[in-house]
């Protein structure tokens, strides 16, 4: 076959989804079904439909077909932050705040204006932070169960930043990485963009399947595993005592090094034991405030093996030289005179409030999630396709985000993410209904 009648049969497929003559959804012939009716070779009608794949116009979905992607979406929807306009109820992100918060932040930039130390601001801090407000994360984790001292926490530019400063400094190029199938989508971007190999380890209701990933760890040279084992995102399991010191039997057989993410675990009471408790040798902990906190509130920090701790901090040095002073200085106040346990307090009952509607307006729906969490996992049914979903949310003024940015495996499952936390419980209530509404139109039609 010619090229120009090769790319003339990959434009004519474009112009009729673009015009909306092949309208999303729409189940393409089989591969062998193109070659036979247009007379071409099997392997060119697979050069075709990996061309309009990689112009993002149709996906090829294992067992199912190939279909007609729905483009109205906003490229990279749940990766990169939205603009969403006047009348959007966004259930994209998660940035949860409570009543009050601008005027803690207000008394809290007019005592740090009247202390002694501002002059000290101003000036270049220590790469892993001062002395005396890692000491205050320190305390602040002990009541997590984590007791690790001051010189082994690394103050950082929030968690995605401690999550960058970890794998540039323990990983190199090429390096596997073990991940849950469904993951953060914020650390999937970061290892591709560092080129690491992200090997996707099946889920199980609760958590990940062990058994396939001591399998995979005796088939594939594995350097590290990324785990979220206290409130996973977007699954929302919290893994038991007893997964957790079996996936730490598996990383210490196999010499594995551990990146426990912690972002969420704050909405958990009464945790199991962190893996930095059960494996403090091998696991390098990081999280944040952005979450506890605020959004805008970019400090976060790394638990690391006292050994590890050189390299972390010319990583810091490499990409922000240190965490900003004022903001640090603000977090540290907060940390010590218990306002930011007070807020997590706080958020777990907020987030178990929104939980409860949930409950009550996606009645009838299958969920995933946990009881204080602030998301919920949304499989749809066998014939609905989540980027339709999406799309019509979008077009009910309604942001969600499909499984997409969360896949590490070739299979996407058809499920949207809800996020809980970023509007009030009255828009909370109106968004839900909608989502139920839209959802239930496409499962029957």
């Amino acid at each position: 076959m010619s090229r120009s009648r090769y790319k003339s049969l990959v434009d004519a497929f474009a112009v009729d989804i673009r015009s909306g003559r092949l309208p999303p959804g729409t189940r393409l012939p089989t591969h062998r079904q193109l070659a036979a009716s247009e007379g071409l070779a099997l392997v060119t009608a697979s050069r075709v439909y990996a061309e309009l794949e990689a112009m993002g116009l149709v996906s090829g979905e294992t067992g199912r077909g190939t279909f007609v992607r729905e483009t109205s979406l906003p490229p990279g929807h749940g990766i990169d932050q939205p603009d969403v306009t006047a009348g959007m109820l966004d259930l994209n992100y998660n940035y949860p705040s409570l009543p009050g918060q601008a005027d803690l932040l207000r008394t809290a930039l007019r005592q740090l204006a009247l202390s002694g130390d501002l002059e000290s601001l101003l000036r270049y801090q220590p790469h892993g932070g001062r002395l005396h407000e890692r000491a205050s994360v320190a305390r602040h984790l002990a009541f997590s169960g984590l007791n690790v001292p001051a010189e082994q926490v690394l103050i950082v530019n929030g968690a995605q930043h401690g999550l960058t400063v970890a794998l540039m400094a323990l990983l190199q190029p090429g390096d596997v990485i073990a991940v849950d199938a469904l993951t953060y989508p914020g650390f999937k971007a970061l290892a591709l963009a560092l080129h690491l190999e992200i090997l996707p380890i099946p889920a199980t209701e609760n958590g990940p399947d062990l058994a396939a990933f001591e399998k995979v760890c005796r088939s594939r040279s594995v350097r590290a595993i990324y785990s979220m084992p206290t409130l996973h995102n977007p699954l929302g399991w919290v893994m038991s005592l007893e997964q957790r010191e079996q996936l730490v039997a598996i990383a210490r057989k196999h010499d594995l090094l551990i990146i426990e993410d912690a972002a969420y675990a704050f909405l958990v009471e009464n945790p199991p034991t962190p893996l930095a408790g059960l494996a403090p040798e091998r696991t390098v902990y990081v999280s944040g405030f952005s979450k506890s906190v605020a959004a805008g509130l970019r400090v976060g920090f790394i638990v690391s093996p006292a050994e590890k701790i050189g390299a972390l901090e010319r990583i810091i040095r490499v990409t922000a030289w240190n965490a900003p002073g004022v903001m640090t200085a603000i977090t540290s106040a907060w940390l010590d005179d218990g306002t930011v346990s007070r807020l997590e307090a706080q958020k777990r009952k907020d987030a178990q409030t929104r939980q409860l509607i949930a409950d009550e307006l996606l009645a009838g729906l299958h969920t995933v999630r946990h009881p204080s969490s602030y998301f919920v996992w949304l499989p749809l049914s066998e014939d609905a396709r989540a980027d339709q979903v999406a799309a019509a949310l979008l077009r009910e003024q309604v942001s969600v985000s499909t499984a997409q940015p969360f896949a590490t495996s070739v299979h996407v499952p058809h499920a949207i993410r809800l996020a809980l936390g970023s509007v009030d419980v009255v828009s909370l209530r109106e968004g839900l209904a909608k989502v139920k509404r839209v959802v239930e139109a496409h499962a029957w039609a």
